[in-house]
């Protein structure tokens, strides 16, 4: 092996895992740099949606192993009083099924199929960028008191929303761009295997008011249920709130046939913030990009963020292994433009989308609304989970500029 590869990848999670994977198979050297050890905790909802599925089916991943439970839709909920099933839609690329798998069993098996295509991971590791003349010259490593330094044609920053070694290199988060903020915990269910996920579109804190967010409940075949509350930063007394408190609300409200309550807790609530919207860049700079919760990925409808940290691992593996193959690193600009061609509108939607149910009321009526119309209900369904087809564009721009229309209307 040679003491520098090709790129260096910083972060094992699912978007550095992915672009290792996709760069080896094309036939680079790579090193994954991962600070912590296989298994590892993340805070996370667990859940995977049809595009999840479609990149984990892609890479190669086995479905049959141990831990992974198949849902094939989502259950919503409005109060007490309205709820709906459904089905993931049929598509012409994605799967009509999802799933539920620990983050702790899901990273690390993912990581080894890139070691599976020749990809190095590196465990317990810490990266940080060496910096000459503002230029990216290198990755200096430490381990154990040892350090190393990789002077790699490329580097992928996949270290997190926290992304230190992104800031590093100069990138910022617009502040303008929505935030979200989540907690999780696993609690014993007798209703473990149900096929759904479940979501409760009209949350209340403790006091019964509404708040412009989610909670849910995704199963997870084994006996425990993923239970967990998000907010958006669109809602103005946000930093405000305590997402234990707000959890704690939920679980005493959630539907009686999970079993949840204070007993039946397996851990303390886990929380964290969530970058969204494409909201952290540059995207890109000389020789490296930023993928995954690094660069803000998460999709602001609905809080996913493992499939987009697949797909732009893989997008960027596509860039960085066109201009290593062309020696030409001025072709990495072409993974901003593809990020924006494929995800710009979607996001820019999204953004009004959560400004919009940053008022209660508006978060309400939208719920209690829209869960009394199984085809309005369909349809959301697909735009939330990023399931339209290509020929349904001209949808998405009409829906942009209704969304646009009740923004300039809410209070």
């Amino acid at each position: 092996m040679p003491s520098s590869p090709d790129v260096v990848v910083v972060g094992a999670g699912p978007a550095g895992s992915a672009a290792a994977y996709w760069l080896a198979r094309y036939g680079h050297s790579v090193t994954v740099i991962e600070k912590k050890g296989f298994p590892r905790e993340k805070t996370c909802g667990d859940g995977l949606t049809p595009r999840s599925i479609y990149q984990l089916s892609e890479m190669g991943f086995d479905f049959d192993v141990g831990g992974f439970h198949k849902v094939t839709g989502l259950r919503s909920y409005a109060g007490d009083d309205l709820m709906i099933e459904l089905a993931w839609p049929e598509h012409s690329k994605y799967p009509n099924w999802g799933g539920v798998i620990r983050r702790m069993d899901l990273d690390g098996r993912v990581a080894t199929l890139a070691e599976k295509q020749g990809a190095v991971v590196r465990q317990r590791t810490e990266a940080s960028p060496l910096i000459e003349a503002g230029h990216l010259a290198g990755v200096n490593l430490s381990s154990n008191g040892d350090r190393e330094t990789l002077t790699p044609k490329a580097v992928v920053i996949a270290d997190g929303s926290m992304t230190r070694f992104g800031r590093a290199m100069g990138t910022h988060r617009r502040r303008d761009y929505p935030m979200g903020l989540a907690a999780r915990g696993y609690f014993s269910s007798p209703r473990s295997d149900d096929g759904f996920m479940e979501s409760q579109l009209d949350i209340r804190d403790s006091n019964g008011n509404s708040m412009p967010g989610y909670g849910w409940v995704f199963p997870l075949g084994d006996g425990t249920v993923n239970v967990g509350v998000g907010l958006l930063s669109t809602f103005r007394q946000w930093k405000s709130v305590n997402t234990s408190d707000m959890m704690a609300a939920y679980v005493d409200s959630a539907p009686g046939y999970w079993g949840l309550s204070h007993a039946t807790a397996l851990s303390e609530p886990r929380g964290g913030k969530l970058s969204m919207a494409l909201s952290v860049g540059p995207y890109a700079g000389s020789n490296w990009v930023l993928v995954g919760d690094a660069v803000g990925a998460i999709n602001p409808w609905n809080g996913e963020g493992i499939a987009y940290a697949y797909e732009t691992g893989r997008m960027a593996a596509d860039h960085i292994h066109q201009a290593l193959a062309s020696d030409d690193l001025s072709l990495l600009r072409r993974y901003s433009q593809d990020l924006e061609d494929t995800y710009g509108l979607y996001y820019r939607m999204a953004r009004i989308f959560v400004k919009a149910i940053g008022y209660p009321q508006v978060m309400w009526t939208l719920a209690h609304v829209g869960l009394r119309s199984r085809p309005l209900m369909e349809w959301v369904l697909k735009v939330m989970s990023n399931l339209l087809e290509a020929e349904d564009r001209h949808i998405g721009e009409r829906a942009y500029a209704m969304l646009e229309r009740i923004v300039r209307v809410v209070p």
